[in-house]
This record gives C-alpha cells, structure tokens and sequence, in this order.
C-alpha cells in the first residue's frame, strides 16, 4: 500500500508573507483565491494578515525608538565595564610583575 504523501512546511521569506497579507487586506480577492494564486493554505493566509493587523499599530509608536535607545545605553554600559575591567588586569599584572615597570 502506498503512504499518502505529507508536504513538508515551507518557509516563505517575510517579504512573501507580507505581500500576501497586504493582499489579504485589500480584500480584492477571497482568502481562498489567494491561497490558490500564492499556494498558501488560507488559514496561514488569515493568520499572517491577523499579525499584520494587530502589529500595525507598533509601526506608528515610539517603542522601536526606546528599544533603539535601551540598546545603545546597554553597549555603552557594557563599553565602561570592559575598560575597567582591563584596568584591573593591567593593575593585577603588574602587581604581580608580569608587566614590567
């Protein structure tokens, strides 16, 4: 007896993924007429168009500014830790005449 064949999940690059939901969105054709023109199931069609939605909000808000921000307060936190971090090995090599005077 053959096995029915399963199809292995594909992975759509996210510019693919938003193309079709902004189509989804435009609702000038139905989910399923999508998901036979991209070869999409159309429940990942309303789920991908769903993200889209609910996420474009965060597009127009200050958070990916903050996020920005926290990230280069933490890189310059970490910089001064690294700097005295190395004052202290150059001082405890020395103390210990591994660097000569």
């Amino acid at each position: 007896m053959d096995q029915p064949t399963r199809k292995m999940p594909r992975n759509h690059p996210p510019a693919f993924k938003a193309k079709v939901a902004i189509e989804a969105i435009k609702e000038e054709k139905t989910v399923s007429q999508l998901a036979s023109l991209y070869e999409v199931h159309p429940t990942q069609i309303k789920q991908w168009k769903t993200l889209v939605l609910s996420n474009l909000e965060n597009i127009f808000s200050d958070k990916r500014k903050s996020a920005s921000q926290n990230q280069d307060d933490l890189i310059d936190r970490l910089y001064r830790q690294i700097g005295k971090l190395q004052v202290e090995v150059d001082w405890l090599k020395k103390k210990i005449g591994l660097i000569e005077q």
